[in-house]
This record gives C-alpha cells, structure tokens and sequence, in this order.
C-alpha cells in the first residue's frame, strides 16, 4: 500500500510533526511505503486561477507539485496533517490543496474521477491548534473534506488536539502520541 503525507507545518520537530511521526510510525511498522511532502520546503506556487485545468484536468504550472501530483494518482492511503492557524489548515498545506483544482476540474467537469483501486482509498486528517474552541477544527476539517472528496478519497477520520500550541508541548498531552499511532494503525488496517 502506498502512503502519502503531507506536513503542513512549516515548524520544524513542532507539535505537528511530532504527531505526524508517530503516525507514521505504525503505517510503517506495517510494511507499508510512505511518501512525506513537507510543501514548507518545496518550491510551490499558488494557484493562478488561470482556468486552464478546466479543459485538461491539468495544471500549467510546473513545479514541486508535479511529484505531488503523481503521488496522488498512486496513493491509496493519505494523511495530512496541519496546525491550526485562524481557524484554518496552514497556508503550507493550503497551497497544495489550492493546487489540486486541476484534480477537481478532471473528475467533475471531465468526469474521469482517480480510480479507487482494489485497495480503496482513505485518509486520515490530523489537527493540533493553541484554541481551545472547536471552530478551528471545524473549519480545517471542511477544507480537507473537499481536498480528499475531490482526489477520490470518500472517507476520512479526524484526529485533532487543541489547547496545544508551544513547541514540543503535544509530548506532555497524556494519549495524544498512542491516538496518533493508533489511527496510523488503523488507517492501514
């Protein structure tokens, strides 16, 4: 099985990663193959709204996300992972999501959807935040839902933790490590 992740933190060892590491952890242990993007250190541009993927169901600019893009048509399991900054997912991961337009416009406007494969596909969303109010979450997991809705992924779990916002502070949480591990596990399973 094929693994992909997406880091949305541009903090290095932050609560983030952290989360994110044990995840992967257990897909790991698993035998399974993971692919980690970290767009905080790719060379990424925003979307240009340029309307030229509504034709192709491709995107004219050429960059890092040409590999992203490839991972996505052979990925079976995906985890993307993000602070929570205003109520929202990173602008890291935000400019992928972004990016992926050319996905949505493929499957709804051309009607050639990824397929699903003999191994589905699934995603797994993970969410750390310094507010308290759910609203963030809220608000991350509405974005995600439509990124995986539209590279073919029809269910996801949600794992989030708020309340955490220095760096390294998610490792004093009392399960937050084991939740992130366990859903490695079950994301794979």
């Amino acid at each position: 099985m094929k693994v992909i992740a997406f880091l949305g933190s541009p903090r290095v060892e932050g609560n983030t990663e952290l989360l994110l590491r044990s995840c992967l952890n257990a897909v790991e242990e698993e035998g399974h193959r993971v692919t980690l993007f970290r767009p905080s250190l790719m060379d990424l541009s925003p979307c240009l709204n340029c309307g030229e993927c509504d034709e192709t169901g491709e995107c004219v600019v050429q960059d890092g996300m040409d590999e992203i893009y490839r991972a996505i048509r052979e990925g079976n399991r995906f985890i993307l992972a993000s602070p929570i900054f205003f109520f929202g997912l990173s602008a890291q991961i935000k400019a992928v999501i972004d990016r992926c337009q050319c996905f949505w416009c493929e499957k709804y406007l051309l009607k050639k959807p990824i397929p699903e494969g003999p191994q589905g596909r699934k995603g797994l969303l993970i969410l750390v935040g310094g507010q308290k109010k759910e609203i963030g979450v809220q608000c991350g997991e509405a974005t995600a839902k439509a990124f995986f809705r539209t590279i073919s992924v029809p269910k996801h779990e949600t794992l989030s933790f708020l309340g955490i916002d220095r760096k390294g502070v998610i490792l004093d949480h009392p399960t937050a490590l084991s939740d992130a591990y366990s859903a490695g596990k079950k994301l794979v399973l």
